[in-house]
């Protein structure tokens, strides 16, 4: 990392995989979202210029850069995409984006959270593979990806999900062995997690104590702490608001005005929301709904009377 990535032909497993028209060169900034439903969020951007300002998912990012060159920093250092090129962010860690050149890029990404690939891996794998190296033309990775990220237009059918997990699942687990059972690592509780997990979820648009997750899991707040971020890469609270932001996203792709939206998702006000979604997805809320196409993105001072489109 710190230097650009040499630029190669787009592997085989990308251009099968990829449906026809994916080719074309770089347009205006915007964001296409895959529908909601099937529980992997998916999306093609393009942009020119500064793209996200610095952020970070509780999910892996697993990408595609389909034209252009795609710069960002992470882990300290400066690397960049280009097409065909894959990408691997590992949950939790900051990163941004921006063109390399003046022509800007376009890519296709998948966000794949940490529980999904814990129960794929199951007893093969004692923690979360970490990937070092952000960038790459793996094979077994680039037909993962482009099984994930083909066709945007629906949501996965439950089979084909559960397959683009596991293939994903996999080719994260070939590229760091030393995830694979058998590491000197602390054993982790994957039943106090899930529960931990599963009750964040169910609960994320109210106030959750650390006695809550206590009740639940029986283990203490600082016990768990260390446990979930081991399992699934992030810390129970930001897992809390991440699932806040998911409700806020669903409700502005909806048309609801901002304040209604952070209200539904549970958080304090208008204000907290955006400071969220800002520091989480790089943009505030309304502009991710100008770009990405949700209701009522046209007037945003008037909720509910302009056309189609997106803000995230």
């Amino acid at each position: 990392m710190g230097t650009p990535v040499a630029s190669g032909s787009q592997p085989e497993p990308i251009r099968r995989a990829l449906p026809p028209g994916l080719e074309r060169s770089c347009g205006g900034d915007r964001l296409t979202l895959a529908p909601p439903g099937d529980g992997l969020p998916r999306l093609e951007g393009a942009f020119s210029g500064r793209a996200y300002g610095p952020h970070r998912h509780d999910s892996y990012a697993l990408g595609v850069t389909l034209a252009g060159v795609q710069g960002f920093r992470y882990r300290g250092a400066w690397t960049a995409s280009t097409p065909g090129r894959l990408m691997v962010l590992h949950p939790d860690e900051v990163h941004d984006g921006e063109a390399g050149t003046a022509g800007g890029f376009r890519y296709r990404m998948v966000y794949l959270a940490p529980h999904r690939v814990a129960a794929a891996l199951g007893a093969r794998a004692r923690g979360l593979p970490f990937v070092r190296v952000p960038v790459s033309g793996d094979p077994r990775l680039a037909l993962a990806v482009g099984a994930a990220v083909a066709d945007l237009d629906h949501p996965l059918e439950p089979l084909a999900r559960d397959q683009v997990v596991m293939t994903l699942a996999e080719a994260l687990l070939a590229l760091d062995p030393s995830a694979a059972r058998g590491g000197r690592t602390a054993p982790t509780c994957p039943r106090a997690v899930e529960q931990a997990r599963a009750f964040l979820e169910a609960h994320c648009t109210r106030r959750v104590d650390a006695t809550d997750l206590e009740a639940v899991t029986g283990l203490d707040r600082y016990t768990l702490a260390r446990q979930f971020r081991a399992r699934l890469g992030t810390s129970p609270y930001r897992y809390l608001t991440l699932r806040r932001l998911d409700r806020a996203r669903a409700a502005l792709w909806r048309g609801a005005p901002l304040a209604d939206a952070a209200c539904g998702a549970g958080f304090a006000d208008q204000s907290h929301m955006t400071r969220q979604f800002t520091r989480t997805y790089g943009l505030p809320p309304g502009r991710w709904r100008a770009l990405a196409g949700g209701a009522g993105a046209a007037d945003l001072s008037r909720p509910g009377r302009g056309r189609r489109s997106t803000t995230e």
